[in-house]
């Protein structure tokens, strides 16, 4: 598959993208191949379009709202735990870092890490899970989906097309599996050029996970419902403590607790990526790919982005700990249920009486259908506003 401009470039933003293209691999996402947007706009003077993705992500309400969304702990719970913001945040700054030393497209691949998370619902995995069994019978909910459904739909920041109007390839990287809601079908096209997932993509996903295993270990150990003790057992644990206790000495030996728990999840994340750019740098040199038609060939699990197996056993097993620690502990299953209770009543109460909703839901009912639309309306509400609009119906009932 070529990927060519649908919309001609000017002298100036060629230059620009033949500078930002120079650095990067044959293989990876090129800036002079965004595949145009779906509705033609002028190109910027001083940005490439694909910078101008990020940005738009970046200012986008959407992404705002994040910052009290749940990544494991409700806002309401603490101040310093992790929100779907500081997630995304994290990821991109891995990501970037990750694909500029593997001489990938570093503003293409932050901004689908920016982006990846924009469709989720309040309260976390347990606010999809809700929607999803209440959509079940119209389509279903699938926070990919929807955030292919914010940028191109439900943003309101431009008065001439709904969305924020990405580039195509932005739109194809966003989707994980090819799939578009029935409402989307101005998506189509996009999903039918979307014949593989490129390097970036990849490894944006695999950005993904390191990222939140490791802030949720740093998370759950501060909140106290994971025990250092218990860490202590996991030999990836010993072995990164050994590791500080060898460069810093009695520095490390002598610190706070906390310090001394921020330093070992620093060093067992700064292996991981180490090794994630060390083993895909060999990878992709035995490859040897000489454009993106050849990664989109590949199945993902078969392309050269990848951590050496010793590492993905030690994610695994950081994976298996935290769920059986932290995931399914009975004080943030209780969260995750109250998060629940409070999606299901507001979804039967704005199917009874969709008058509730803001005008501007209302007025998507028609084209998009009132489940659609209430599932819109619910899964961009923050934490705090889902319950404070709970509250007041509940009152109101």
């Amino acid at each position: 598959m070529t990927l060519k401009p649908m919309i001609p470039i000017s002298g100036d933003s060629m230059t620009i993208e033949q500078r930002e293209d120079g650095p990067l691999r044959p293989c990876a996402v090129r800036h002079g191949e965004n595949a145009g947007r779906l509705h033609p706009e002028p190109e910027h003077p001083h940005r490439t379009a694909l910078q101008r993705d990020r940005d738009r992500v970046l200012h986008c309400k959407a992404f705002r709202r994040l910052g009290y969304k749940t990544q494991v702990f409700v806002n309401s719970e603490g101040d310093n735990y992790r929100t779907r913001l500081t997630h995304s945040l994290e990821v991109g700054q891995i990501s970037r870092s990750v694909a500029r030393s593997l001489a990938l497209n570093a503003d293409y691949a932050e901004t689908l890490s920016l982006a990846h998370d924009l469709g989720h619902t309040p309260f976390g995995h347990a606010g999809q899970d809700a929607l999803h069994r209440l959509m079940k019978e119209h389509g279903g909910f699938e926070h990919n989906c929807q955030s292919l459904r914010i940028v191109s739909v439900l943003e309101a920041r431009y008065p001439s097309w709904e969305g924020l109007n990405l580039t195509r390839i932005t739109l194809a990287g966003m989707m994980k599996h090819g799939r578009i809601y029935s409402c989307d079908r101005h998506l189509e096209p996009v999903s039918k050029m979307r014949t593989g997932i490129s390097l970036e993509a990849r490894l944006v996903d695999l950005c993904d996970r390191i990222a939140y295993l490791h802030h949720d270990l740093e998370d759950g150990l501060d909140s106290g419902y994971l025990e250092k003790e218990d860490l202590e057992k996991m030999e990836f644990w010993q072995q990164a403590h050994d590791r500080c206790k060898q460069a810093s000495g009695s520095d490390y030996l002598e610190a706070r607790l906390p310090l001394r728990i921020r330093t070992v999840i620093r060093e067992l994340l700064n292996q991981c990526l180490n090794d994630l750019i060390e083993s895909s740098s060999r990878a992709l040199e035995t490859a040897s790919f000489q454009s993106l038609e050849e990664v989109f060939a590949c199945q993902p699990a078969e392309l050269p982005v990848q951590n050496s197996p010793e590492i993905r056993n030690r994610l695994q097993l950081m994976h298996a700990f935290l769920k059986e620690k932290l995931y399914m502990n009975p004080s943030v299953k209780r969260m995750s249920f109250r998060g629940e209770q409070m999606i299901e009543h507001l979804f039967s109460t704005y199917l009874d009486r969709p008058d509730l909703m803001p005008g501007h839901f209302q007025a998507r009912i028609q084209t998009d259908g009132l489940e659609r639309t209430i599932a819109d309306y619910i899964s961009g509400m923050t934490d705090r506003f889902a319950e404070k609009e709970y509250r007041y119906l509940r009152a109101v009932d």
